[in-house]
């Protein structure tokens, strides 16, 4: 249910984070703002509900967002 609330923006931040990118690289990355970036994290936080990025990653496989091959 909540993979289907997440933007494609916010998906494409969680596997970055997964891959252990920091906010800046992500950032560089994606060409945004770091500041857009901390929003996504923020979002995915929040909508995940979970409390850090390990959260996010667990839950990300949780989910079926994130497979092993992934990362």
């Amino acid at each position: 249910m909540e993979s289907k609330i997440l933007s494609p923006r916010e998906r494409q931040v969680l596997h970055l984070i997964a891959y252990e990118n920091t906010n800046v690289e992500i950032a560089e990355m994606l060409y945004i703002s770091d500041q857009t970036v901390k929003s996504h994290r923020k979002n995915l936080l929040q909508k995940l509900s979970v409390r850090n990025s390990a959260g996010l990653v667990r839950k990300g496989f949780e989910l079926g967002l994130l497979r092993v091959s992934d990362v």
